[in-house]
């Protein structure tokens, strides 16, 4: 039995958030650290002398021995480099001691992570500075207690190496041309404006002795062989299904954690496919939220090992089987709590609200190729396009009411809205309720959901940073470009009504309500003029057009060369992951698959001897014979196949040719030797197969 928990007791407890800052500093010290924080004033050296012991003392009573700055670099995942408090005193014993300059300065080796060029092996030195917006935590494991300071991370020359930095330059950006709008709207009130985000997170769960056995998911995190089960997720009871007790407690124990460290786990389910799950957290800031999603992944992974589970976060470990994403709820608030995509009562008659709404869809069709590339990588090539997942054309789903009022717009009629009506389910003793004003489109990559847009393209295995900081960029121009048409109107009413019918005119095409995952729709949308990017690969030239650059400079979220950087960081990985997954095959099947298919081969071929010596028909097992030898002829010639690919990759100079190589050439071959193998799966004893099989990992859990 759980005991029972006072998560109000527990919930930030781990955390030095607002209310522990408040007890600890002094007065004037918290007042200037707010002023940073939320008015983005400069942070003073005295300031940070006092924050850095009040932290210290704090992290101390709690355990603590070390402290370390927690950054994202371009890896997609955390990093952190641990010193201890102790400082010698010369005779023998020590102090605890921790300074303002250790607090918002770090010096970590910069050439040893991704940096796309901007840092050499030689030019090693590198910056992590102290984000004051995002609060310290501890983080409890097996090495102790340790002070967790969120950084940016940047070389000595001060280019951005890493996924956060971004984050926070396009949320100045944003804000700065948010407050122009709502000034022009008479809002004297409102001196700040926040995107806020919350991510879902999908992953699955599998017995940590399956894992251990099987080669690919060790060093790829994907299965590239398997055949499917008898049963997939075709009678959908896994959906929403009661969660089985051994999960059950992984969720009550990560619930745990996660409410320590301050993030607000809301919802825990069984999703789509047979040991797949998600868990999904309230809103926070964006930058918050962006910490706050590393660290769920972290804590999945090490508490799964907690119940002998291992946690794959892969876009699609299972083929056949649903794969994972994470759903990013994006929207924009104001410090005094307002929501500004929230349509109110009557959406039509909210001219503030309706031209935040026409900025982002504005945003989202100039940029469909910027918000499609934040969403790529090798994982999500798998996912994105079947009936699983949005497609990769990006669209949105407004939902009938707000569709009718764009089509009022568009036409110059008066603006109306259909009013909500209650919800009639013919039972007498079932609660009357409003029916909400649109459906949900579950095909749309882009939905508009009540009062925030879901972006359902982003990958499951990734940092949520490249998906926001894309966004907030994207619809920064947009509010630039309006405030600056509008600022300076004689009658601002008609240049607003002009403005907001000459955007939805010009962008309603990346408007769509229907199913997405139709072939019907791939064709429409290539009328429409909508980009169809189908891989990480061709999605990464983004980042190198002209009329990208400039848009990320324009707003100080991305230089150049920060730009042309990442986009030869994501080229090499791109060629690093399937170089990786290709090895692995080759190792499998060579290794595994060929001597397991061919002792079983033996096997029958000494049963076929047996019989036919004591004159007994011995067809089936011939049969059987020759399916095997086809198949593992047909392996054999795709493994020597797969490894001339490989090697020719290796003498590959050029990043981009070597990476569409490996798309176009080696993934291909890939896909063609997994179908014999999975076809030997079939045809080999249960108890000869090499590793374990879909329906030991995903239904014997």
């Amino acid at each position: 039995m759980n005991k029972s928990i006072n998560v109000t007791e527990i919930y930030g407890s781990n955390v030095f958030n607002d209310s522990v800052m408040r007890e600890r500093l002094p007065k004037k010290i918290y007042e200037e650290l707010k002023k940073t924080i939320e008015n983005g004033e400069v942070l003073n050296s005295s300031v940070a002398e006092a924050v850095a012991t009040a932290m210290k003392d704090w992290a101390i009573e709690k355990g603590a021995t070390h402290y370390t700055h927690w950054f994202q670099p371009l890896t997609g995942i955390t990093a952190e480099k641990h010193d201890s408090f102790i400082s010698p005193l010369g005779n023998g014993k020590v102090i605890m001691e921790f300074k303002g300059k250790e607090l918002i300065k770090g010096e970590p080796d910069a050439s040893s992570f991704p940096s796309g060029g901007l840092r050499a092996t030689f030019e090693a030195r590198g910056y992590t500075a102290w984000d004051c917006t995002s609060p310290a935590f501890l983080k409890e494991d097996a090495g102790g207690i340790t002070l967790c300071i969120p950084t940016v991370f940047c070389s000595y020359t001060g280019e951005a190496l890493d996924k956060k930095t971004p984050v926070l330059r396009s949320m100045e950006a944003i804000n700065k041309q948010a407050l122009r709008i709502l000034k022009l709207f008479d809002d004297t009130e409102t001196t700040k404006v926040t995107t806020c985000v919350g991510a879902e997170q999908e992953y699955f769960l599998i017995d940590a002795k399956d894992y251990k056995k099987r080669e690919d998911l060790i060093f790829t995190g994907r299965t590239l062989f398997g055949a499917a089960p008898p049963k997939g997720q075709e009678l959908d009871d896994q959906y929403f299904g009661t969660l089985r007790d051994r999960v059950a407690a992984f969720m009550h124990e990560l619930n745990i954690e996660l409410w320590k460290l301050g993030i607000s786990a809301k919802t825990q389910h069984n999703e789509a496919a047979p040991a797949q799950h998600e868990l999904a957290p309230i809103f926070d800031n964006t930058n918050i939220a962006t910490d706050h999603n590393q660290l769920i992944m972290e804590e999945m992974k090490k508490i799964a090992a907690h119940h002998n589970f291992a946690c794959l976060l892969h876009e699609k470990p299972f083929a056949g089987v649903n794969g994972s994403g994470k759903h990013n709820n994006w929207s924009l608030s104001t410090n005094s709590g307002r929501n500004l995509l929230d349509p109110g009562k009557k959406p039509h008659e909210n001219k503030e609200f309706l031209l935040f709404l026409v900025a982002v869809i504005e945003a989202v069709d100039r940029h469909a190729d910027l918000l499609r590339l934040s969403a790529a990588n090798p994982g999500n090539d798998h996912r994105l396009g079947a009936n699983e997942a949005p497609p990769a054309i990006i669209s949105i789903y407004l939902g009938e009411q707000l569709e009718y009022i764009l089509n009022d717009i568009e036409n110059g009629q008066t603006i109306t809205s259909s009013e909500n009506v209650n919800m009639a389910i013919g039972v007498s003793t079932l609660p009357i309720f409003k029916k909400d004003t649109a459906d949900r489109n579950r095909t749309s990559p882009f939905a508009f959901t009540g009062n925030k847009f879901e972006f359902r393209m982003v990958p499951s295995s990734a940092s949520i940073g490249a998906p926001n900081f894309v966004l907030n960029t994207a619809v920064a121009e947009v509010l630039e470009e309006y405030a600056t048409q509008l600022e300076n109107t004689e009658n601002f009413e008609e240049a607003l009504d002009k403005l907001l019918t000459k955007a939805v005119k010009e962008h309603k095409k990346v408007i769509f309500s229907g199913n997405g995952y139709s072939d019907e729709w791939v064709k429409e949308a290539e009328e429409r003029g909508l980009p169809n990017i189908a891989n990480m690969v061709d999605a990464t030239e983004a980042y190198l057009k002209d009329e990208n650059i400039a848009l990320f400079e324009k707003f100080g979220v991305l230089t150049r060369d920060e730009c042309l950087a990442r986009a030869e960081v994501k080229y090499e990985k791109y060629g690093k992951v399937i170089n990786i997954e290709a090895r692995t095959m080759l190792d499998m099947a060579k290794k595994q698959i060929k001597p397991a298919v061919m002792k079983y081969a033996g096997k029958v071929a000494a049963s076929i001897k047996s019989l036919e010596d004591i004159g007994i028909d011995s067809s089936v097992q011939r049969e059987l014979l020759e399916k095997i030898t086809f198949n593992l002829k047909a392996m054999d010639s795709k493994i020597n196949e797969l490894e001339a690919a490989v090697d020719k990759a290796k003498y590959m100079d050029d990043m981009v040719e070597r990476a569409k190589y490996y798309n176009k050439t080696v993934f291909a071959i890939m896909s063609e030797l997994r179908k014999p193998a999975d076809e030997l799966e079939l045809l080999v004893d249960k108890d000869m197969w090499p590793f374990p099989t879909y329906a030991d990992i995903l239904f014997y859990i």
